[in-house]
């Protein structure tokens, strides 16, 4: 049996070799009845059209990010939340809480959810220098193509939302269409975006978090006798993506050696974007975020926030 499966990690990258360890764990435990079959790099497109063709039989399963889960469920959104987080362990504790109903959610759509993925914290790179939320209202910002809902919330917030779909986005910087996008720095540079845009505000805008998924169906239609042992084996590549998390520190430096200058942030201006999001936060419910989901991971921030002071 073989098991399509779809990401936009390009190839040769560590996030690409973790899944092809995972798919020769499957074939080895399954004596080869189960074969993971790989297609790196967004060559069966964006994170949304992967599932698309995973509902119609093209692919079969995926590793996106919440961009695409968001394309299974609204309730993936509240990890968008802007700073809603700045640490992993408050995540763990968040993502911990929200989990069960999250992975029920994924399953009432068809979806089955393997094991999640700590890609990283993404920050902004732009053209120009920025430090405050109006220097970004001044540029053309990159937004996910597939959501317009997003476009519009951007917009009135006073935002240039322009949506992309991530294979786009270079030849957008090159010829201007954009000059700001908010992403890990390991994308960026793998990608080469921040050639185009080599200015980097050091502000965790939010965590990317990944998960692996395959459609309920194929899910299964394995011999049931094997779902402990692929579980277990997507369990251990959820804890190898842990170990990658440093990498984005190294691609950072990566970066500066080429061009880059990261701008920090005294704790003044942090709290003005700080303030900046939370204003908007009544916005983001009940539009983008569904209301229950969003009030429980204010509600696990407050408490964090809380046991800290």
């Amino acid at each position: 049996m073989v098991i399509k499966l779809a990401t936009l990690a390009p190839e040769g990258t560590s996030w690409h070799e973790l899944l092809i360890d995972m798919g020769q764990e499957w074939q080895r435990v399954t004596s080869g009845d189960i074969i993971l079959r790989i297609y790196p790099s967004g060559v069966v497109g964006d994170e949304r059209d992967m599932i698309r063709k995973i509902r119609i039989g093209q692919i079969h399963a995926a590793a996106v990010t919440i961009e695409g889960l968001t394309e299974i469920s609204q309730d993936m959104n509240v990890f968008f939340i802007p700073l809603l987080v700045d640490s992993f362990e408050d995540l763990e504790t968040i993502r911990g809480e929200l989990s069960s109903h999250l992975t029920s959610e994924l399953e009432m759509k068809g979806f089955k959810l393997l094991s999640w993925a700590d890609v990283g914290w993404a920050y902004w790179f732009t053209r120009k220098p920025i430090e405050t939320p109006s220097d970004l209202k001044e540029l053309r910002i990159f937004t996910w193509a597939g959501d317009y809902r997003w476009a519009e919330l951007w917009k009135m917030a006073g935002f240039q939302p322009v949506p992309l779909s991530s294979i786009d986005v270079l030849p957008s910087l090159q010829t201007g269409l954009i000059d700001a996008f908010a992403t890990v720095p390991l994308v960026a540079l793998s990608k080469q975006w921040f050639a185009v845009a080599p200015h980097m505000l050091d502000l965790r805008w939010g965590s990317m978090i990944g998960a692996i998924i395959i459609h309920k169906k194929v899910w299964d239609s394995i011999p049931a006798e094997y779902h402990p042992s692929l579980l277990e084996i997507a369990r251990r590549t959820e804890d190898r993506a842990k170990t990658l998390l440093p990498q984005a520190e190294e691609a950072i430096e990566v970066m500066q050696e080429n061009g880059l200058k990261v701008h920090h942030l005294s704790q003044e201006q942090k709290n003005t974007w700080l303030e900046f999001t939370k204003s908007f936060y009544p916005h983001l419910r009940g539009t983008l975020v569904p209301e229950e989901i969003f009030d429980r991971a204010i509600q696990l921030q407050e408490e964090l926030d809380s046991q800290k002071k």
